[in-house]
């Protein structure tokens, strides 16, 4: 007789390791101030308030050793900050969450994994100061 074993698990979600440094930003007319929290940080991560996709980000890259900045938008000016970033980027599609590493757009979640399991993400981290070992 065939039957179906289940197992449940219990993760703690709390994080041991320090959470992300959030960030202030007032954004300007000309943007200015985007770019600079841009690029006065190797790594930011930029998402909505909340997003479980910025906290799986986060964590892969405080389980490498790189500690990221964290800018996180709140609904009312979400549009406001994507079209600054835009801007930033010579007019590339920017999609939420995006990372800079290096103060130039990486990509998403999605890249962010990729390079990670290619192992392609450490040497990148490596050059632009975020990652010393």
């Amino acid at each position: 007789m065939q039957g179906t074993i289940s197992c449940i698990r219990h993760y703690n979600m709390t994080s041991s390791v320090e959470p992300m440094r959030p960030l202030q930003l007032q954004t300007q007319g000309s943007g200015e101030r985007v770019r600079e929290v841009v690029e006065e940080n190797a790594v930011i991560v930029i998402g909505r308030r909340g997003c479980c996709m910025c906290h799986v980000v986060n964590m892969l890259l405080l389980g490498l050793g790189v500690n990221p900045a964290g800018l996180e938008i709140d609904e009312e000016r979400e549009e406001e900050v994507i079209s600054e970033l835009e801007r930033i980027g010579g007019g590339e599609t920017v999609k939420l969450p995006a990372v800079y590493i290096g103060g130039r757009l990486f990509g998403g979640l999605d890249r962010v994994i990729a390079t990670h399991i290619s192992g392609e993400l450490v040497p990148i981290l490596k050059e632009v100061g975020a990652l010393w070992l």
